[in-house]
């Protein structure tokens, strides 16, 4: 199934931007996210993280490091590994659980590429980390999972596509069944 992901990696390097500060993690959920930016693939994301564009303040409530990492984006083509996914990242929650215990999950979504194809290599690559991390599957989360302190609202409408009015409902329980179907083939 692995190889359907079509996963390749480009890592960060060790002690640069995202990943200037290394914090271990044994990871307990996968946190599924959408990018929201319309003209960039999983390659422009991984260029970006990799150049230090991706900033995020630093501020108590916020960001420990100054910019955003994840684990990994998948577009229609391929999904990027960015580190390790026994580092933690910044992508979900600043210093709570989301971040500290959970491998981000990047889905793109630019113009004119296959949503679908996305959300299907998403559901396959979270299937087989499941498997690879011993997480189940009411561990894999949306953004909106994880209360950001300090924002308003508190909890984010992301993956925007797959939540119901801004929370999870009928989109996201539909995304869990794809997951568990691939699960289920890993057996």
């Amino acid at each position: 199934m692995l190889k359907q992901v079509n996963l390749r990696q480009d890592m960060v390097r060790k002690g640069t931007h995202g990943r200037k500060v290394v914090r271990r993690m044994s990871p307990k959920y996968i946190t599924i996210h959408s990018t929201q930016n319309y003209s960039a693939g999983a390659a422009k994301h991984s260029l970006a993280l990799k150049n230090g564009a991706l900033r995020s303040p630093k501020t108590r409530y916020g960001n420990r490091i100054g910019y955003l990492i994840w684990h990994f984006t998948v577009d229609d083509r391929e999904a990027i590994q960015h580190m390790p996914t026994n580092e933690q990242g910044e992508h979900a929650d600043f210093h709570g659980p989301g971040n500290t215990q959970s491998i981000g999950i990047e889905m793109c979504e630019q113009r004119g590429s296959n949503r679908s194809v996305t959300i299907e290599r998403t559901a396959k690559l979270t299937a087989v980390l499941m498997k690879q991390k011993g997480i189940p599957l009411k561990n894999v989360v949306p953004h909106y999972h994880w209360p950001r302190r300090g924002k308003t609202p508190p909890n984010k409408n992301c993956p925007h596509f797959l939540l119901d009015n801004g929370r999870p409902g009928k989109k996201w329980r539909w995304f869990q069944g794809r997951v568990n179907y691939y699960y289920k083939q890993l057996r």
